[in-house]
């Protein structure tokens, strides 16, 4: 489905990712975890074409996406929830989740159904401003204006960051019914294990820019992973 190879990422002379390899099967979900500032969402950047690698490829269904900006990359399947959210606060719901159709040339095509029932708080609240939305409701509604351009691979930066309890719940289940259907790759970017045990068929740990430790999600010691992610 997707693969990296020798990706090589830098902020002007300040190197960030060291020939990464990396590499998310078809249907399945591939956490990849770390401390802050180890090169996780840049990692996701360079998947998105949001940064230009010094070197290496990034593969995305056969096809070589490396020279291929970030919009054509949507285009080809590939749905992207950056930490933060990054919503529009002065559109309402309903628009937000327009520009997700909108970016793949797709603006009059109605909301997919689906969409509400895995997210109904949202259809009780199409004609809210985005910005008066909880942090949880945000981040449902940034997941779900991914979901409505119906992406192969789906890119997750810390989607429980800052969220209640109980709106983690609701996320997890509604990703749990992603993987079930099969229909999509999912990447999650998550420093919590037990989120992450839950959901992921494979894992990646990554520490000081480069992969430290891998492997299917049950073969894992905790322990392992745990030191990666203490301070």
């Amino acid at each position: 489905m997707f693969e990296m190879r020798g990706l090589n990422v830098s902020y002007g002379d300040s190197q960030v990712l060291w020939d990464v390899d990396f590499s998310v099967p078809a249907g399945q979900v591939v956490c990849l975890m770390g401390r802050n500032g180890v090169g996780k969402t840049t990692l996701l950047k360079s998947i998105m074409g949001l940064l230009k690698p010094r070197s290496g490829t990034v593969t995305f269904q056969n096809e070589v996406l490396t020279p291929l900006p970030s919009d054509q990359r949507a285009k080809r399947g590939i749905g992207y929830v950056p930490q933060g959210r990054d919503i529009f606060p002065d559109m309402t719901v309903l628009e937000n989740l327009r520009i997700g159709l909108i970016a793949q040339g797709q603006g009059h095509t109605p909301i997919p159904d689906d969409i509400y029932e895995l997210f109904p708080v949202l259809h009780t609240m199409l004609d809210r401003k985005g910005g008066v939305l909880s942090g949880g409701q945000q981040q449902q509604l940034a997941i779900a204006r991914a979901l409505v351009t119906r992406p192969s691979l789906l890119l997750l930066d810390e989607p429980t960051e800052g969220i209640q309890p109980s709106v983690i719940l609701e996320i997890e289940a509604v990703l749990q019914r992603l993987k079930t259907a099969g229909n999509m790759s999912i990447l999650l970017v998550e420093q919590y294990l037990d989120f992450a045990s839950r959901l992921a068929d494979y894992v990646y740990v990554m520490d000081q820019g480069t992969m430290v430790l891998e492997g299917q999600m049950e073969a894992l010691q905790d322990a392992d992973v745990k030191r990666y992610l203490a301070f």
